[in-house]
């Protein structure tokens, strides 16, 4: 395989998608061409982007739950009491994990099993093994528009199968859905497999049917320096918008200091908006999403409210165009779908409440912001050298340096040399920067302001100190104060 930064042709990709379709049986049943007729007769109300656009516009937050469950018919009713009861703006299809690592036949045991026992045995919708039409039922008759959000490091069939099932908005990249989530899958393999997966979308494009594209944000969605969870967001950016997408939502995970949230958002929407501009996608769509703490959770619901309201208001003081809602059941497993809409409902309330207010050109959250897209230049200059220009090369070759490293991450092609700890403020700091290419000035003050911590607790600066970060919101915490 040799792998480019450069639009697949289209001979390329149809060679490629002959073998696609091939790898369950459901493939088979995919037409392009009426597949683009079928999204072209979906009203624009129920169109990811169309929404999206419209929020951004009027600078309002929209909320967007995660569900996903087995049979088709409770998939529905679930979607249906968030979209009602839980009063969703945007909603969901979370994939089962089978499908995730394209099991396709676990995936048909869990749908049966889920037959026989009446509760889903699977944790989400095997969409490839129900195939396009039972896809449209789902997409069909629900009001808003709906997203696919899974994990996949390969997930051209599970592509094809749920755009042409109506689906406007679809998760994921070849780093943010690997490195993750995966331990030995090739980045070479998955960024080439996400060409595929962008340039059906640039397709789709083509024939004047938007598909909203949405990098996955939080990566390991534990302590991660918003400097590397930007820098990623945005390559997966340049490799999409280069396969033909034109409709970018970029994303965060809340780390939980207020200022560095909205800082973290601001400088993820311009430094995306400024490389796609560098490398002439100006015509490319870039809104924002935040993803409500993806850490750990208390085990009580009252204090889990407390968690994911002030994610909500961070997401609303950041002007983020959309949030991903947890539930007070974080902690529990999988939630019920009442808790999920009363999750849905506190933020909403949050949301709404604080629309008319901004923290984005605060003097605090402006001088956050330039130290965060100083160094996420840093990082992206490198890329761009390492792989003489080409951002596909340079992914590569930067894990390979340790210049992209994810913090807490299970692939054998990260580092994992990175060590990040909270500051006296509860901020994401980098206690070891291990390879990434930050200026001597940046590391100072990413030192200093550990240094600060430590003088404060009154013990040097160490790893106990980020082991006492992971546990700190379980507990009822911010920073892991030594007790």
């Amino acid at each position: 395989m040799t792998l480019k930064n450069e639009k697949l042709s289209k001979d390329a990709f149809f060679k490629e998608r002959e073998e696609v379709l091939q790898q369950w049986p459901t493939g088979k049943a995919v037409n392009f061409d009426e597949a683009v007729e079928y999204q072209r007769a979906i009203l624009p109300e129920k169109r990811f982007g169309e929404k999206l656009s419209k929020a951004k516009a009027e600078k309002v937050t929209l909320i967007q739950p995660r569900a996903g469950v087995a049979l088709p018919s409770e998939h529905i009713q679930l979607l249906q009491y968030l979209e009602t009861e839980g009063e969703a703006d945007l909603l969901p299809t979370t994939i089962d994990s089978y499908t995730r690592l394209n099991r396709y036949k676990e995936a048909e045991d869990g749908i049966a099993k889920s037959k026989e026992t009446g509760r889903s045995m699977l944790n989400g919708f095997p969409a490839v093994n129900y195939g396009v039409d039972i896809c449209r039922e789902v997409t069909s008759v629900l009001k808003k528009p709906v997203q696919v959000r899974h994990g996949t490091p390969d997930a051209r069939l599970l592509t094809e199968i749920t755009i042409a099932g109506g689906f406007t908005s679809y998760e994921g990249g070849g780093i943010s859905y690997n490195i993750p989530y995966s331990k030995n899958h090739s980045l070479e393999k998955t960024i080439a497999h996400w060409q595929y997966t962008d340039r059906l979308i640039g397709l789709y494009e083509e024939a004047g049917i938007s598909i909203n594209r949405e990098p996955f944000g939080p990566l390991t969605g534990t302590l991660v320096p918003p400097c590397i969870s930007n820098a990623v967001a945005v390559v997966e950016s340049l490799l999409a918008a280069t396969q033909g997408v034109k409709d970018l939502t970029v994303g965060y995970g809340q780390c939980g200091n207020l200022i560095q949230d909205v800082a973290a958002i601001r400088s993820l929407e311009y430094v995306t908006r400024k490389y796609l501009d560098k490398f002439g996608f100006s015509d490319v769509r870039v809104t924002t999403v935040f993803h409500q703490w993806m850490g750990g959770f208390p085990q009580d619901e009252a204090k889990s409210f407390a968690v994911i309201s002030w994610g909500a208001a961070a997401a609303v003081l950041a002007k983020a165009t959309k949030v991903i809602v947890k539930t007070p059941h974080e902690a529990m497993g999988v939630p019920t779908k009442e808790a999920n809409a009363a999750g849905l409902k506190a933020t909403k309330q949050l949301t709404s409440m604080l629309k008319d207010q901004s923290f984005i050109d605060i003097p605090a959250v402006i001088m956050e912001s330039d130290i965060i897209m100083r160094e996420m230049e840093c990082i992206l200059d490198k890329i761009e050298e390492l792989g003489k220009g080409d951002y596909a090369l340079g992914t590569i070759a930067a894990f390979q340096a340790g210049v992209l490293d994810v913090p807490f991450a299970p692939s054998r092609y990260n580092a994992g040399k990175v060590m990040p700890a909270r500051d006296n403020l509860g901020a994401v700091r980098l206690l070891d920067a291990g390879n990434i290419p930050l200026t001597q000035d940046l590391k100072d003050f990413h030192k200093q302001k550990l240094q600060e911590r430590a003088d404060f607790e009154k013990r040097p600066i160490n790893f106990q100190m980020v082991v006492d970060d992971v546990y700190a919101i379980g507990k009822g915490f911010l920073v892991g104060r030594p007790h």
